[in-house]
């Protein structure tokens, strides 16, 4: 993820002060230089990183904390709170209307992601706000980009307008207008052209796009990539257009995130959106408090459960529930619990937000392949095996049989055996225990010793390999 550089040294800047009883000044401003040179190499505006830092510095200064219980915990509140009000403070919500049609203008350099993020967006409206939204495609200069959201439309099953690339993009908005106001849609998705840079040819067409349309919603669609280049563009759009918002691309790659850091303390421009994939549902709400817990290291709870909630059937678990501590679970259910989790996203985004998980994965990589290997060498079992794991436990023939036709080895089936019969001893075990006997200021303490024992690695060929664990 695009804050993954920055969150190590935020987090190693707070490891600085954690757990000490008492601070000194001299504390705090260690502290307090590796966080501005943290900030300062993802890229983040050097006056946003100046005022932050002075702002932190102050409050963490105060008698209150310096003198109070627990400081360490108290300063790392203030950064907290700190990086969230620079992320935007309160999460700034979308709002679409309800009465009349939604008009929404993507503006943005060439190669921020425009044309992919008017098809995340029209998703989104769809999937969120049961809309039916209209895709317009006002990018003339690239037969590439009509052509892109014709397809990525099509995807959808979400209806595109289009008159090519030899008619002037403003009487093209004019009639998609009209068109989208008579066929009843609610919500006409407008997206335009770019330019590498900023010139005033590109803003005056803007501009009388957006005096045709009057749009509702002007959106500056800005990559993580850009750097401190954020600013100066984010402004500019900005003070032409006056923007109702930004929707910050590529945040799912390696890139430094500055841009998002930048945004709305430079141009006052609130983040409604985060792209995080390249999928067309990677489109994540911005909420900048659970933004700031993860670049922390604290974990995104919240996020993790709007995803199980949005992704996974409440009836659909319970049942799985069941099966795992009766001990029915099988192959099949195996599949199901993991095409739950494909559509939560990528395993490594889910873990991150989970607290604690990414220090305790700092030295695995997470193999995305291995739910594919999973899918296959399921795939390639028989309707009764699938049902009863313990016909492949009792015969090797079978599992020979297996790995010749997924194309693997048997000893990836033995690891997929072993993972499930673990997945079913940890259940049940978790199923017997005694709610009573639980303290509830440290429920993990209930659990201890009842982990399934590690798959022991054995001499040879397979030295080094793990099992395949969800």
């Amino acid at each position: 993820m695009a804050f993954d550089q920055l969150s190590d040294r935020m987090q190693m800047a707070l490891r600085r002060i954690r757990g000490k009883a008492r601070l000194t000044e001299k504390d705090i401003d260690d502290m307090m230089r590796e966080v501005r040179l943290s900030l300062l190499e993802a890229d983040v505006n050097f006056k946003v990183v100046k005022k932050f830092t002075n702002d932190v510095k102050e409050e963490a200064k105060g008698d209150k904390i310096l003198k109070g219980l627990n400081p360490s915990q108290q300063v790392i509140k203030v950064v907290r709170d700190q990086l969230s009000e620079l992320l935007g403070g309160e999460t700034s919500p979308f709002t679409v209307n309800k009465t009349r049609m939604d008009k929404i203008m993507l503006v943005g350099l060439q190669g921020s992601g425009k044309t992919t993020t008017a098809g995340k967006l029209a998703k989104y409206l769809r999937k969120n706000e049961n809309q039916k939204p209209l895709l317009v495609a006002l990018d003339v200069y690239r037969p590439a980009a009509v052509d892109q959201l014709v397809t990525i439309g099509k995807q959808l099953d979400v209806e595109v307008f289009e008159r090519g690339t030899d008619k002037d993009p403003v009487s093209i908005a004019k009639e998609a207008l009209e068109y989208a106001e008579k066929e009843g849609f609610d919500a006409a998705i407008f997206d335009t052209a770019g330019r590498l840079h900023i010139d005033d040819k590109m803003m005056d067409e803007i501009k009388a796009i957006r005096t045709t349309i009057k749009p509702d919603q002007s959106l500056l669609v800005l990559d993580a990539m850009t750097g401190q280049d954020a600013v100066s563009v984010a402004k500019h759009f900005h003070e032409s257009l006056d923007i109702t918002g930004g929707i910050i691309t590529k945040l799912d790659s390696d890139t430094r995130g500055g841009a998002a850091l930048s945004l709305r303390a430079v141009s006052g421009v609130p983040i409604k959106f985060m792209g995080v994939g390249e999928k067309l549902d990677a489109l994540e709400v911005f909420h900048p408090e659970r933004m700031a817990g993860r670049i922390l290291g604290m974990g995104d709870v919240l996020t993790l459960v709007d995803k199980v909630s949005e992704n996974v059937d409440e009836d659909d678990m319970m049942g799985m529930m069941e099966k795992m501590t009766s001990g029915t679970f099988n192959y099949n259910d195996f599949l199901k619990q993991l095409k739950m989790i494909k559509r939560m996203g990528s395993l490594g985004g889910i873990m991150k937000l989970i607290p604690g998980a990414k220090k305790m994965m700092k030295n695995t990589n997470v193999d995305e392949s291995q739910l594919t290997r999973v899918e296959t060498i399921i795939g390639s079992m028989t309707k009764e095996e699938r049902k009863k794991p313990n016909l492949l436990e009792k015969e090797s023939r079978r599992r020979k049989r297996i790995a010749n036709g997924s194309g693997y080895k048997v000893a990836d089936v033995n690891r997929l055996i072993e993972s499930l019969k673990q997945q079913k001893e940890t259940m049940k075990k978790m199923g017997g225990m005694d709610p009573s006997k639980i303290d509830p200021n440290n429920p993990m303490k209930a659990m201890q010793g009842m982990q399934a024992p590690t798959q022991k690695k054995k001499k040879g060929k397979g030295k080094g390999k793990g099992g395949f664990r969800f």
